[in-house]
């Protein structure tokens, strides 16, 4: 059984679980639990369950049921039962002044049902909109509540209420906007651009300098890193709760929709779908040495393309490695067979195990993303935290957050374009690897600052 947000299953050694109640249905529990708001939280803030305890205490029958508040450290504390607490931190803090001017570049679905959604629940400032196509921005904007529609981006740039811009528009469009921005006579504080921040590594290392010498920060949309499951392992890698890195993998076996301007690109699946599981396993476990890839066209696209279906292994000095699984077939699912279709993520350590679920398949349904761990110390234990956070759309608040936050404090992004290259390279060496059938590094494309075409 899968437990609902504010619900806890505790495994034991045998299997079995017992299920126990989170907050209360309506109104503040005795455990100080609001489920009034989304978060069963008071004042909405993001709070889950989570047993990272003994195999013999038992909190549940002796009245310890805790509802931990996610968003703050992640030092550990313990019940008095046996039960240690440990924050998770599945939830970014949010940048203390969230009012920034945001202007929007674009107004497709990405943009409507995702950036503007979560920008509202987080509290953004969306200021004005703008599009090649007008009456869609008037659409969106009439939607979702944006005060000004904007005739062209150097309009939207000329109103001084524009302090950030969201740039969302397709990949071989977005290196021509961000120089548009950063000729305008006005200067805005950053740039969000949309993952991959281009389509080879020599023009986004271009991109990186640019805005570096005219002041302006980048940020890079890799929000998959704030999928509230990867940052929770990256939470317990970071308390090396899991002991050394041994194995991660994720798995995809999902159809994405393809845009039309997937046509006709350098790459299908590794810049648009698999750069998203290359920059996680940065995110985890930094830079690999040496990648192997095995590529081929997924049945279903009509339209040419050689990288449909990715296979790869990153091998790291460490020792550690980390390996995905990129399946947009998923079997003749679309064409009247039976469909298994999710996205899981695993990973293995010297002191620990973690396995997790990606919820993004289910869109637009908001389906939690999952995390179960166990460690040594635990005795056969299963640790299972629950919360209602999904990958989209409440991801994309995080990116635009950690611009916002570095605007704040004059600081650098969290994901930044200069160490957003770092993915880039990888996803050339990916391509690279499976085109050319052998084991390439990253560093060629660092090296020479280019890539195969």
């Amino acid at each position: 059984m899968v437990p609902g947000p504010g619900e806890l299953v505790r495994a034991g050694v045998g299997g079995g679980a017992r299920r126990a109640a989170g907050c209360e249905p309506r109104g503040t529990s005795r455990d100080g639990c609001n489920k009034d708001s989304k978060y069963c939280s008071p004042g909405g803030k993001s709070r889950a369950w989570i047993d990272v305890g003994g195999p013999f205490a038992n909190p549940w029958t002796s009245g310890q049921r805790r509802c931990i508040n996610e968003r703050s450290s992640i030092n550990s504390s313990t019940t008095g039962t046996g039960f240690v607490l440990i924050d998770l931190h599945h939830r970014p803090d949010p940048p203390s002044n969230p009012g920034a001017g945001i202007g929007v570049v674009g107004a497709g679905f990405i943009v409507r049902d995702c950036h503007l959604v979560a920008y509202a629940e987080a509290g953004y400032r969306v200021v004005g909109i703008t599009s090649r196509t007008l009456a869609t921005a008037e659409e969106v904007a009439a939607l979702r509540g944006v005060p000004r529609v904007h005739t062209s981006l150097e309009a939207m740039l000329d109103d001084p209420a524009v302090e950030v811009v969201d740039v969302a528009v397709p990949p071989a469009e977005q290196p021509a906007v961000i120089r548009r921005i950063l000729a305008h006579p006005r200067r805005v504080a950053g740039i969000l651009a949309q993952k991959p921040m281009a389509l080879s590594y020599a023009e986004a290392a271009a991109l990186v300098e640019e805005c570096a010498r005219a002041g302006v920060l980048l940020q890079v949309n890799q929000n998959m890193r704030y999928d509230p499951s990867v940052r929770a392992l990256r939470t317990l890698i970071d308390a090396r709760r899991l002991g050394e890195p041994v194995l991660a993998t994720i798995e995809m076996r999902a159809v994405p929709h393809w845009m039309p301007w997937a046509r006709g690109g350098r790459s299908l699946s590794t810049f648009i779908m698999s750069i998203h599981h290359l920059d996680t396993f940065r995110y985890w476990l930094g830079d690999p040495d040496r990648v192997l890839a095995s590529l081929r066209p997924d049945p279903r696209t009509q339209f040419p393309h050689d990288d449909g279906i990715n296979l790869y292994i990153l091998e790291y000095e460490g020792g550690a490695r980390a390996s995905s699984w990129d399946d947009v077939w998923a079997g003749p699912a679309l064409e009247g067979a039976g469909s298994e279709i999710f996205v899981r993520w695993r990973f293995e350590g010297t002191d620990g195990l973690a396995v997790g679920t990606i919820g993004w398949p289910g869109w637009p349904k908001r389906v939690p993303s999952t995390i179960d761990y166990t460690t040594t110390a635990d005795a056969g234990t299963w640790h299972r935290p629950r919360w209602t956070d999904s990958w989209f759309p409440d991801a994309f608040a995080g990116t635009m957050g950690g611009l916002l936050h570095a605007i704040e404090s004059g600081g650098v992004p969290d994901i930044d374009g200069r160490d957003n290259l770092g993915t880039i390279a990888l996803a050339e060496a990916v391509l690279a690897s499976g085109r050319e059938h052998r084991v390439v590094s990253p560093e060629e494309f660092r090296d020479i600052g280019g890539g195969p075409s």
